[in-house]
């Protein structure tokens, strides 16, 4: 006959163990999912959203009685298009920020917090997106196939216009740069022109006339040769002749021409 009263004891505490675990296990997940709650959202409030939810839920009697008109059919789908590329630019943002953030909660950095409130934004624009396609897909059939592609679109022509918004706002500036620049280049090429005309004037030759002034009087010209008078006697020396044995000289008397 089996002893009940001694299976008692470790099934009681099996039991007890069980409990306690399941009570734990309960407890720490509602504290955990308290904690998500209060957690900090990863994003700011997501106004493309909440204007798309005004618009939609406009009650239709209150407009008649303001007299208002009915919101158009095609300023909803707009506003959900905006609700779609808001929803493109968080999706990037979380798959560029995931990575980095996975590496630093491995290496300490981060807290699990963090992590926490990265986890539950990831969910949360996972579930905002299938909202958006079954919106889509209410208004017109296959649109949801194709609403985020046309969301991208409307975000590169976004891009596009804020770069030219800038490049235009720096034509001023970059004018008056030029500006600077050219009266500054053009100022220093009239100071280098300057320079150079004022030394070609110093070592230009000079004109005859001023050479001929600045030069010093040439020294006076040897007076001529006076020519011989007829009156004075002329002294010329004969060749020696072969005739004279003694080699002397025969001299001429004075005479006149």
């Amino acid at each position: 006959m089996v002893d009940w009263l001694s299976l008692a004891v470790p099934l009681a505490y099996l039991g007890i163990l069980i409990g306690s675990l399941a009570t734990f296990s309960s407890l720490y997940r509602k504290r955990k999912s308290q904690k998500a709650a209060t957690l900090e959202p990863w994003f700011p409030a997501h106004l493309q959203r909440d204007i798309y939810f005004s618009l939609l839920h406009l009650d239709p009697s209150a407009q008649k009685e303001k007299k208002t008109p009915a919101i158009p059919e095609s300023v909803v789908k707009a506003a959900l298009l905006r609700r779609a590329s808001e929803d493109i630019r968080r999706v990037l943002a979380l798959r560029s920020q995931k990575q980095a953030l996975s590496v630093l909660l491995q290496r300490g950095s981060v807290g699990d917090d963090l992590w926490q409130r990265f986890l539950r934004a990831e969910k949360e624009m996972e579930e905002e997106v299938k909202d958006v396609v079954a919106e889509a897909n209410a208004y017109v059939p296959n649109w949801g196939q194709t609403i985020f592609q046309s969301a991208n679109e409307m975000i590169q022509n976004d891009i596009y216009r804020q770069r030219m918004t800038e490049q235009q706002d720096k034509v001023a500036e970059e004018k008056e740069w030029w500006n600077k620049k050219k009266a500054n280049t053009q100022e220093q090429f009239m100071k280098e022109l300057n320079e150079g005309s004022e030394s070609t004037a110093q070592t230009a030759p000079r004109s005859p006339e001023s050479a001929s002034e600045s030069a010093p009087a040439a020294p006076a010209a040897p007076a001529a040769t006076a020519q011989v008078s007829d009156d004075e006697p002329v002294l010329v020396e004969a060749e020696p002749s072969s005739s004279t044995p003694s080699g002397g000289k025969k001299k001429k008397g004075k005479g006149k021409k």
